[in-house]
C-alpha cells in the first residue's frame, strides 16, 4: 500500500469520524444536559451536575401528559398504519392492475410533499368535514403520512419474497388465511417491525403536521416547543433521553433475537 493509499484512508476515516460526531453531538448535549442543574427556568447552561432531575422525572404533569399523549398517538396510528401499509405493498407487489402507477405515484406524495403543505391540506379537509380539532384529527394525520412510509418499507422487504413458497403451501391444502399467516406474514415479519419502529419515531417527533390539526391539544413535541418561550425544566432533557435509552435497548434486542433466528 501506497503512502497516498494511507493518507487516503486516514482522511476518510477523519471525515467519517467528524459526520458521526456531527449527528450525535445534539444526542450528547441532551444527555450531558438531563444532568444538569440550572439555575432559573431555562436548561440553557451549564451549571452543575446532579441526579435530582432524574429521581424525578415526572415533576411537571403538563409535560408528562403530553409525552404520554403522544406514545398513545403513536402507538395506536402505527397500529393501523402497520396493518393498512402492509397490505398495500403486498398489493402492489403481488397483484397487477389498472392504474398500479397512479397508485405508486399517490404513496409517494406524502414522502415528498412539504410537510407545512400536508398539514395545511389536512386542517383544511378537517374544517371542512367539521371536524373539531384535537385527538382523532391527530391520529388521523399521523396515519396518513405514517401508512406511505410503512408501505414503501414492507414493499422492499416483499420484494424478495419467494412466492413459490405460498404456491407450495396451497399445494399441500393449506388455505389463503393459514398460508398467509404460516408463510408469507412470518417471512417479512422483520421488513415490518422496521417499518413500525420508523413509523413509531416520526409520529412521536412530528411537529408541524400535529401543529396544525392538534387544536387545544398539547403532544410532546408541541410543549417543548412552547416551552422554549416560557421554561426549560431540565425534566425534557431526562425524558428524551430515557426515550432514547428505550429505543436502544429495543433496538440491541431485536438484533440479538434476530441473530439467534438466524443462527438457529
Amino acid at each position: 500500500m501506497t503512502r497516498r493509499q494511507n493518507w487516503g484512508d486516514v482522511l476518510l476515516r477523519l471525515v467519517a469520524a467528524l459526520v458521526l460526531l456531527y449527528l450525535f453531538l445534539p444526542i450528547f448535549v441532551i444527555i450531558l444536559f438531563s444532568f444538569n442543574k440550572p439555575v432559573g427556568k431555562f436548561n440553557y447552561s451549564w451549571e452543575g451536575f446532579t441526579l435530582e432531575n432524574w429521581a424525578h422525572p415526572f415533576k411537571y404533569p403538563p409535560l408528562t401528559e403530553a409525552l404520554k399523549l403522544s406514545l398513545n398517538v403513536a402507538a395506536v396510528s402505527t397500529a393501523i398504519a402497520v396493518v393498512l401499509g402492509t397490505l398495500v405493498a403486498i398489493a402492489l407487489v403481488r397483484q397487477r392492475w389498472r392504474g398500479q402507477r397512479t397508485v405508486d405515484t399517490f404513496l409517494i406524495l406524502p414522502l415528498t410533499a412539504p410537510e407545512v403543505v400536508m398539514g395545511a391540506a389536512l386542517l383544511t379537509l378537517f374544517l371542512d368535514l367539521n371536524w373539531p380539532a384535537g385527538y382523532a384529527t391527530i391520529l388521523v394525520a399521523h396515519i396518513a403520512f405514517e401508512v406511505s412510509f410503512i408501505a414503501m418499507t414492507v414493499r422492499a422487504r416483499v420484494r424478495g419474497f419467494d412466492w413459490t413458497l405460498e404456491d407450495a403451501s396451497l399445494d399441500l391444502g393449506a388455505g389463503p388465511v393459514r398460508t398467509f399467516f404460516k408463510v408469507t406474514l412470518p417471512l417479512i415479519v422483520p421488513g415490518i417491525i422496521a417499518a413500525a419502529m420508523l413509523s413509531f419515531a416520526l409520529s412521536l417527533d412530528d411537529f408541524i403536521i400535529t401543529y396544525f390539526v392538534s387544536g387545544s391539544t398539547v403532544t410532546y413535541p408541541l410543549y417543548v416547543n412552547a416551552a422554549v418561550k416560557a421554561a426549560i425544566p431540565p425534566q425534557i432533557n431526562v425524558l428524551a433521553t430515557a426515550i432514547l435509552v428505550i429505543s436502544m435497548v429495543l433496538l440491541a434486542l431485536g438484533t440479538v433475537y434476530r441473530r439467534k433466528s438466524i443462527r438457529g
